[in-house]
This record gives C-alpha cells, sequence and structure tokens, in this order.
C-alpha cells in the first residue's frame, strides 16, 4: 500500500480541500499517515491569504530537502491557492515540488502523480469555467486516529465577488460560484447517516449563497441562505449541529437572524468578519458596509438568540490605518463585545488593489496594534469563560483532551472547548451531553457530565505514532 500525508495550511476551505485530496488518492491506492519518513508521497495544501503562510511553504519544503535527497523516489506536490497564484512557473523556484494543483484540479491529482513517478514535473492549476464540487463519502472513522468522525466540512459555494482591496482570494479562488441546494442536502444526509453530528457549510462568502440557477438581478439582492438554512433542518433532523463560515456582514440579513432565533439545529455562536472599526478604512479596505452598519446586525442577531456569541477577523495596519482609526476598532471590540478575535498584521498581496496604496504603517506599530487588539479582547473573552461557572453546556465531544488520560474535549453551543473527566472505559467521542462548567481556564472550560451516552462503548485508544513536523 502507497502511503500519502497530507499537511494543511490556512482556512477551514484548505482543511476541506485536504480531505478531497485524501479521497482522490485513495482512489488511486494511498493510505494516510502522519510520518514523512513512511510517506511515498507528500501533499502541501497551501495558502496565499497573507505573507507568512508562504514563508511557510518554503520552510517545509526546507525541512524535506534531506528526506527527499535520502530518497529521491519521494514526491512532493504543492496544492491550493499558491498553486493558483503562481502557477506552472512556480516550479521554476521551489526544485524538490514533483507536481502543483489548484484548488479547482483536486480531480487530476493522482494522474499527474503517476507520470511524475515516471520522470518530469507537471502542474495544473487553471480556475474552472464550470464549478465542480467535490462530494466528501461518510467514513466510519479518521484512517490515521481510529476515532469516529465527529464534525465534516461541506461546500456550498467556491470563489468571491467581493473584490475586497487587500483579499487575494479572487484571484486565487476565481468568482463566486454556487452548489445546488439539492446536492448540498443530499451530501449532508450521506454525512450524518455515516455518523457525523456536526456539519460546517463553507464559502468564501457562504451566507450570499443561492441557487445556481436564479438569475441575479440588483447588487443588493439578498441571498437564498436563510432558506439553504431551513430545508437542511427540516430534511437532515438528525444533524446536530450546523454551523458556517465565513460570512459577509453585507449578507446579515433579517432573514438569517431570524433563522438563528427559530433553528434549534444552529449553534449560539457566529463568526462574522468586520476586518476594521474605522469607516475610513473600511472604505479603503472596500468593505461597503459601515461601523454602525456592522454594530446595528449583530445587535439584532444577539437579540434574536439570547445567549450567542460572536467571533471576528481584523486587520491591523492597513494603509493610512492612523491611531484614530486603531482606537475605533478597539471602541467596536467593546462595542460587540467579540469573544474571539483572530487578528492579523497587514501584509501586501500580489493582485490585490491595495498594492496602489502605500503600507505606510511601520511593521513595529503593526505589531504593538496587534497586542494591544489581544489584550482588549482577552478582557471580553476573560468575562465571558468566568460567567459560564456554575451553568449547563451542552458539549459535542470530539475525542480525548490533550490535557490527560481519562479526560475528553469537545465545544459547547457557543463553540467554547470544554474538558471533562470521562468514566473508565467510555469512549465520548461523538455524544451531544449536558455538562455543568466548573471552572474556566484561560482559553477553555472544565465540567462536570450531567448524563452519560446511552451507548457506552470501551474507549479503543490508537497508539499515537509520532509526528514530523513539515
Amino acid at each position: 500500500m502507497k502511503r500519502v500525508l497530507v499537511h494543511t495550511f490556512g482556512c477551514q476551505m484548505n482543511a476541506h480541500d485536504s480531505r478531497r485530496i485524501e479521497e482522490a488518492l485513495s482512489a488511486d491506492g494511498y493510505e494516510p499517515t502522519d510520518l514523512a519518513e513512511h510517506a511515498d508521497l507528500i501533499v502541501l495544501n497551501t495558502c496565499s491569504v497573507r505573507e507568512k503562510a508562504e514563508h511557510k511553504l518554503v520552510s517545509a519544503l526546507g525541512k524535506l530537502r534531506p528526506l527527499k535527497s535520502d530518497r529521491p523516489e519521494l514526491r512532493i506536490v504543492v496544492a491550493g491557492c499558491m498553486a493558483s497564484e503562481h502557477g506552472p512557473k512556480l516550479l521554476d523556484r521551489l526544485d524538490l515540488v514533483d507536481v502543483m494543483v489548484g484548488p479547482d484540479n483536486i480531480p487530476e491529482l493522482a494522474g499527474l502523480v503517476r507520470k511524475a513517478q515516471a520522470g518530469g514535473r507537471y502542474a495544473a492549476t487553471a480556475l474552472d469555467e464550470e464549478p465542480r464540487f467535490l462530494t466528501a463519502e461518510p467514513r466510519a472513522q479518521h484512517p490515521i486516529t481510529g476515532r469516529p468522525e465527529t464534525s465534516a466540512y461541506v461546500t456550498v459555494m467556491k470563489g468571491c465577488d467581493e473584490r475586497c482591496s487587500y483579499c487575494i482570494v479572487p484571484h486565487t479562488r476565481g468568482a463566486e460560484k454556487y452548489r445546488p441546494a439539492h446536492d448540498i442536502v443530499r451530501e449532508i444526509a450521506s454525512l450524518v447517516s455515516g455518523g457525523v453530528r456536526e456539519i460546517t457549510l463553507l464559502g468564501q462568502t457562504v451566507n450570499s449563497w443561492h441557487e445556481p440557477t436564479r438569475v441575479t438581478g440588483a447588487d443588493d439582492e439578498e441571498s437564498q441562505f436563510p432558506e439553504l438554512l431551513r430545508r437542511i433542518a427540516a430534511e437532515v433532523p438528525g444533524l446536530a449541529r450546523l454551523r458556517y463560515t465565513s460570512p459577509h456582514p453585507r449578507h446579515l440579513t433579517l432573514a438569517l437572524i431570524a433563522a438563528h432565533a427559530e433553528l434549534p439545529m444552529l449553534p449560539a455562536h457566529v463568526h462574522m468578519p468586520v476586518q476594521s472599526g474605522s469607516d475610513r478604512v473600511l472604505k479603503r479596505m472596500i468593505r461597503r458596509y459601515r461601523r454602525d452598519e456592522y454594530i446595528e446586525r449583530t445587535n439584532a442577531l444577539k437579540a434574536g438568540r439570547p445567549g450567542l456569541t460572536l467571533a471576528t477577523d481584523i486587520i491591523v495596519g492597513f494603509p493610512g490605518e492612523t491611531e484614530d482609526d486603531f482606537q475605533q476598532t478597539l471602541s467596536l471590540v467593546d462595542a460587540v463585545q467579540f469573544i474571539t478575535v483572530f487578528g492579523f498584521k497587514y501584509s501586501p498581496r500580489p493582485h490585490t488593489p491595495a498594492l496602489k496604496l502605500e503600507d505606510d504603517v511601520p511593521e513595529t506599530v503593526k505589531s504593538e496594534r496587534l497586542e494591544r487588539l489581544f489584550t482588549a479582547v482577552d478582557v471580553h473573552q476573560r468575562r465571558h469563560l468566568d460567567a459560564l461557572i456554575g451553568a449547563r453546556a451542552h458539549v459535542l465531544f470530539e475525542g480525548p483532551s490533550k490535557s490527560g488520560a481519562g479526560k475528553f474535549q469537545g465545544r459547547s453551543e457557543r463553540h467554547e472547548i470544554v474538558h471533562v473527566d470521562a468514566p473508565d472505559g467510555v469512549d465520548l467521542t461523538g455524544a451531544l451531553l449536558p455538562v455543568e462548567i466548573t471552572q474556566a481556564n484561560k482559553r477553555s472550560l472544565a465540567g462536570r457530565l450531567l448524563d452519560l451516552p446511552t451507548a457506552q462503548q470501551p474507549v479503543k485508544r490508537p497508539m499515537r505514532l509520532p509526528v514530523v513536523t513539515v
């Protein structure tokens, strides 16, 4: 049996693509491994949204060079957005790489690898003119850990039409393309029948989804995403949780807010990127909403679903960002009370309109602002976690916790990480159980079980193999 190691950089969309890569190669006789030394094929599934991601690829290839030198038959693939961004010319820069495939070319990967094994280097990086959405097959357990698969990603759309001035995604993923609802529902139903309890819908602007057959009109025409959520809830009632990422604030409509208020399947947590709290910076980013609109819509969302928490993305140091602009971002954090922020320093990306703007915020200032941003968010996260002590949460358990033997961890309905002690011989993986919160840690919670799974299975602990980090 041939073995493949797939290493993922970047977002949930890349994690989803990595699963499709594993499936495509499985059909060609490959089984997954987490040991680079055992792999016949290594796939580096890349991100190019930020400059740091490209540096990680170069670093990973440097670590693999001795392995490739010792085993010339090893084949290395660069997949994902970097392949789309640079095209076949990237092969000229990366001498270790045998094959390159873009996100739309995953079905061609196995054939390209076979050709490379016979000699030569190959690339397929063109974007699809007609959208292809690869469907996940349910699997009873993870091929490496041997544990049940609790969560899965399902793509509902790909590409982006927003044209934010800092973002390379329209270049690497193309224009928006939508998947029919009946295909989405069928895939979700299949995954749930295989034991999946939680689905995350994926798309660059996931809540802009509409049926691909719909004729679009005005730019502000509402999406059909709330209708899709309702259809999934109605037709796949066995699904425990339905999440989505990443939404755009422009499509946080009254209909979507109503869906959160009325569908118990939707958890009490939403990740809603804002990027800046300054209207002046938002305009330069071409985000197409104002600060007050964002606050108004997220307030309505929280009012419709009491207890709902919010996370967001924020870029600091965007060209022209002043101290006053940054202070407005901090005040937005306080106004909305985000419990989690994914913060990033602006980095110029090729093929983006922001390249025409001077990157005039010094690196030291970007770093200092990022630290202040995280400090501000920590206040709200600490207050939030402390307030949950003594409360009850419904936790979907993902598997054993790294915090100690006999412990399991999962996510609450608000997406907090929760650790509990499991009774001897009981595997909580995949169980959705009530938990009383007893302790607030720095980034997570601890609690005690209030109930046990109806079907108690002995814990099957797979052998933990050392992992070579690439």
